[in-house]
């Protein structure tokens, strides 16, 4: 099979021969594998192949060549794996992962905001509400997604922000899915109890401002799926 396959897509089918083996922890993080001849024979491609696989793996992160030593597993993670897998999750999964991050931001904001983060999101309020009529609704989404991402910022936890950014794309989809009538679109007025909450510096206040946000959506996809 890998024989028919062509260069490109047999390269791609090794890359994740080797990353699935370093999943299952044959390889642990900073063991050295293989070099390309043993593992052109164990795969039963060529070495050009097998170059071209671990190229791909080093762009990913999960591998790291030194120079006159070989290949080096530098991380068990793969982020390109991660967002396939993320791309089956259904749109009640993409938000209440939401809700989960999104309310600790907002903990961790009324714990941290500064006087100048609260004038940052109540600018981004009202750039919000501006109409836009030059777009399909992409730029509704932008200013959104704007607002909420600048919320994770003042959380001033970064793996937190790293990681909202990770998923920024699903993010989008649960924003633009409430553009129709399917699902309620919350109001500025629930985006404003948010800044309200996190304003008020208790942090169970801005978790629930957050939940409140949310439920309208949750609820009406959980009984969709019921």
């Amino acid at each position: 099979m890998l024989a028919q396959a062509s260069r490109s897509s047999l390269a791609d089918t090794v890359a994740d021969s080797i990353r699935s083996e370093i999943a299952a922890g044959r390889w642990a993080v900073g063991s050295r594998i293989p070099i390309e001849p043993e593992l052109a024979q164990w795969l039963g491609v060529s070495r050009g192949t097998v170059r071209e696989a671990v190229k791909t793996l080093v762009s990913r992160g999960l591998l790291e060549v030194r120079q006159g030593s070989g290949s080096f597993v530098r991380s068990g993670f793969d982020p390109a794996a991660s967002l396939q897998k993320m791309q089956r999750a259904s749109l009640l999964d993409q938000f209440e992962v939401r809700r989960a991050l999104e309310v600790e931001a907002a903990r961790l904001a009324a714990l941290r905001h500064t006087d100048q983060d609260l004038r940052h999101l109540h600018a981004l309020l009202d750039q919000r509400s501006v109409p836009d009529a030059s777009d399909d609704g992409a730029g509704f989404i932008a200013r959104d997604l704007a607002f909420h991402l600048a919320i994770v910022d003042i959380s001033g936890n970064l793996a937190l922000a790293e990681t909202c950014r990770f998923i920024t794309g699903y993010i989008k989809e649960t924003i633009a899915s409430t553009l129709g009538s399917a699902l309620p679109e919350p109001d500025e007025a629930a985006h404003r109890a948010i800044v309200e909450a996190i304003a008020s510096r208790d942090p169970d206040l801005a978790a629930a401002a957050v939940r409140n946000f949310m439920r309208p959506m949750i609820d009406t996809l959980s009984r969709n799926v019921a």
